[in-house]
């Protein structure tokens, strides 16, 4: 009797701890870290909240972008896209009206330069859309600790570049606003 309560118990851990496996390794298999935004195919946090809200109505993370291109006002700045084939993200800005309007960018290499750079554009200037290798969604989220001090640089720099139009340092997002629970979590 007290062999066969054993084995039950046995069966009831085992069991739970199959479940939580389940549980927790599978969604973490599939899970969608990125989505491509055309027209260069540069890849989009879905894994920041405040770049990629959760849908209220279907439970997924949308972006708050569809395309990000040369004419795309950003919502809020600044916001990190990745170039697969780049080690490290970049940060978009909208350039102010009175500086020439548009998207600008700023990197870890070159610093802040108009949007879209010359390896993005094909031979007559259309857009070259960045081949993405298989599950990219799937590749990991940057890491906030190797690049949250992108986010410091980058805003300095925005700032300094447009110092008439009063942008204030204050109205940008930080990197924990961008990073969100990851921050803490990596």
């Amino acid at each position: 009797m007290l062999c066969k309560k054993k084995t039950l118990w046995l069966g009831i851990v085992f069991f739970v701890f199959l479940t939580a496996v389940f549980l927790t390794a599978v969604p973490t298999l599939q899970a969608q870290y990125w989505t491509a935004l055309p027209p260069y195919n540069l890849l989009w946090p879905l894994w920041s909240p405040v770049l990629s809200p959760i849908d209220a109505t279907t439970g997924l993370a949308t972006p708050l972008l569809t395309s990000l291109s040369a004419a795309s006002i950003l919502p809020v700045e600044p916001v990190l896209a990745w170039n697969k084939w780049l080690e490290y993200p970049w940060l978009f800005y909208n350039t102010p009206v009175a500086a020439g309007g548009g998207l600008s960018v700023y990197d870890a290499l070159w610093g802040f330069n108009p949007f879209p750079p010359p390896g993005l554009l094909g031979p007559l200037g259309a857009p070259l859309p960045t081949p993405l290798p298989l599950g990219f969604g799937a590749l990991e989220p940057t890491d906030p600790d190797e690049w949250a001090f992108l986010v410091n640089a980058g805003n300095l720099a925005y700032v300094g570049a447009f110092p008439l139009t009063g942008i204030p340092l204050a109205s940008l997002l930080t990197a924990a606003d961008i990073w969100g629970p990851l921050l803490t979590l990596l």
